[in-house]
């Protein structure tokens, strides 16, 4: 027990990949480098205790227009091929998984424990994993962002330094094209794609948190400052509202907060709407189907199971019933149910293998089956034959590779292929096609 407690205030108190000496690693090859201290600001302190910080009264800063011209280099031509059956090409944590139009799921970047650049598709229907080609930059705690073209924006992360390049990925050929730097460097932040088809990326950390935003804008390649947040945070949610708009919670810079608040991009402004009951950093969000803002979990500083409701038609919050399960670093998933699977993650006790459903109908939790794995720092995605895709992640001794579904219908885990390589807090994403591409990590 004295093991899991210290592992847990070095990952939540200090927020660093548990690998011991990673930032001396030999590097296995030219595509690799070593994962930096995350939040390295952040005192050994600092998490110990939660702060219950409200809005600021400070008025948002008008925001800038200047943009950054569009700077295009030559792609890359390494072509796929196909991996093992039941391997992903790296173990990865701290990676993206993205959704694409095709149906298949592009899984990106992540460390394990050396940041990496690599990419690769899962196809639902033959449940197989093949390599497409390299990101150009190694990344990890990026974002991965399906645009309405069928294209996904990757922005930012650390390889060990935070970066502000970004780069897209098309699935119809395959090869990613280097684009224009956004105009701050960030790690652990969000991407939120608009109404308008503009991506809007706020906050992080560089390396203590900070509270610009910025907006990628798909037909001009540019990107534009807009209106600072009220409150710097890394480590925060945002999802996009049926409204439009969009809701930021929680984060920490440095103690965990209870804020939130709304961007508008009609006025590109952000105003405070309200307080969560309680701190949170590393939690979810997920927007239910009946338009209420689902937020479970997180750092406070240890792991806690609350969990309460938003609704933007009052900009009000309210409490709703507990998880059975304390676990920050986790995933939560929309079922087409309309359920919320959360699945993994950790507490003091150390990694998790449980999994358990949410009714926004009853407001309820009850378990559901428990994964073949313990993981945290994974991602799972809902594939569009309606289970749900885990890939990578962290069990406290290794880097994953291994990858599981889960099937509403009969509430159990398979595994699936392995990945080739462990990853963490890498990216997967859902192409058009219906196969899914994992990168980095």
């Amino acid at each position: 027990m004295l093991a899991v407690i210290l592992t847990l205030v070095l990952k939540f108190a200090i927020l660093v990949p548990k690998k011991q000496d990673i930032t001396t690693a030999t590097l296995p090859s030219s595509t690799a480098t070593a994962t930096p201290p995350i939040a390295t600001t952040t005192s050994s302190t600092a998490m110990t205790a939660s702060s219950t910080a409200t809005t600021s009264s400070t008025a948002i800063t008008t925001s800038s227009t200047a943009t950054t011209p569009l700077t295009t280099t030559a792609t890359t031509t390494q072509q796929s091929a196909s991996t093992n059956v039941g391997s992903m090409n790296q173990s990865r944590a701290w990676h993206k998984a993205t959704l694409l139009a095709n149906g298949k799921v592009l899984v990106t970047g992540g460390s394990n424990p050396l940041t990496i650049n690599t990419a690769e598709l899962y196809d639902p229907s033959t449940e197989t994993w093949t390599t497409t080609s390299s990101m150009k930059h190694q990344r990890s705690t990026h974002t991965a962002t399906l645009l309405t073209d069928g294209t996904v924006l990757v922005t930012g992360g650390s390889n060990p330094h935070t970066i502000n390049s970004a780069e897209l990925y098309d699935p119809s050929t395959e090869i990613w094209t280097t684009i224009s730097r956004m105009n701050h460097e960030r790690r652990e932040h969000t991407a939120v794609l608009l109404k308008n088809e503009k991506v809007l990326v706020a906050g992080g950390s560089n390396p203590s948190a900070i509270n610009s935003a910025e907006l990628y804008d798909p037909s001009t390649g540019t990107w534009t400052t807009t209106d600072i947040m009220n409150q710097s945070r890394a480590w925060h949610t945002a999802t996009l509202l049926a409204n439009g708009k969009v809701l930021v919670t929680g984060g920490s810079n440095p103690l965990t907060i209870n804020t939130a608040e709304l961007y508008d991009p009609s006025t590109e402004t952000w105003t405070t709407t309200g307080t969560m009951s309680q701190s949170r950093a590393l939690h979810t969000t997920t927007l239910l189907k009946n338009e209420k803002v689902l937020v479970t979990g997180g750092s406070n500083p240890s792991a806690i199971n609350s969990a309460e409701l938003y609704d933007p038609s009052t900009g009000t919050w309210i409490n709703t019933s507990s998880m059975k399960i304390s676990r920050i670093d986790f995933t939560a998933s929309v079922l087409t149910n309309g359920k919320v699977l959360v699945a993994g993650g950790l507490n003091g006790n150390g990694y998790l293998s449980s999994a358990e459903l949410y009714d926004p109908s009853t407001e309820t939790w009850t378990t559901t089956g428990t994964m073949n794995q313990p993981r945290a720092w994974h991602t799972a995605t809902l594939l569009k034959n309606e289970k749900v895709l885990v890939t990578g992640g962290d069990n406290g001794t290794d880097y994953l590779s291994s990858a599981e579904l889960y099937n509403p219908s009969t509430e159990t885990w398979t595994i699936t292929d392995i990945m080739k390589s462990q990853r963490v807090e890498h990216t997967a994403s859902v192409l058009r096609n219906g196969k899914a591409l994992v990168t980095g990590g």
